[in-house]
């Protein structure tokens, strides 16, 4: 049997910080994918997909580990890798190892044509809504935010493109 502990509630500042934390939550990916939408006809997560592809050596990942660097499940990956697919900016290819069946994507040369050609708007975008207003106070927040991606048992390494 174990005792319930009490609720730590919130305080005035933390409850303060929060609320607009969860505000940017809830409004910035929205934001990042209007931008993306208009300007280059993807969503944030094919972006994501595209780029996270011309990160790793030969710009090929398992659907799998797509999926876990999107925090998504498998079926919401595979949609959204076949939207890309249909655009010819990646290919599916289903491959045996290990004793099972797996699928892998890779990114096309149109892929890394559109990612290169979306990269300076989006990254305007990125600067305008977040680097910009933080300043000097952005790599500190980057710093409490690799804390909570570690607490929450996701990756916090990041692939730079070749």
């Amino acid at each position: 049997m174990s005792v319930e502990e009490p609720v730590r509630w919130l305080g005035d500042d933390e409850l303060r910080v929060w609320i607009n934390l969860a505000k940017v939550l809830l409004t910035l990916p929205g934001a990042l994918e209007s931008q993306l939408l208009r300007d280059a006809d993807l969503t944030l997560l094919g972006y994501m997909i595209l780029a996270r592809l011309s990160a790793v050596p030969g710009e090929t990942l398992r659907m799998s580990e797509i999926a876990e660097m999107a925090n998504g499940s498998l079926p919401r990956i595979s949609h959204a890798v076949a939207r890309l697919e249909d655009r010819g900016w990646v290919t599916r290819t289903v491959c045996t190892g290990q004793g099972r069946r797996f699928t892998t994507a890779t990114l096309t040369d149109a892929g890394r044509a559109h990612l290169a050609a979306s990269a300076p708007a989006h990254v305007a975008t990125v600067r305008r809504l977040v680097l910009d207003p933080l300043g000097d106070d952005f790599l500190r927040l980057g710093d409490a935010v690799e804390r909570i991606v570690a607490h929450l048992g996701l990756p916090t390494e990041i692939l730079k493109p070749q």
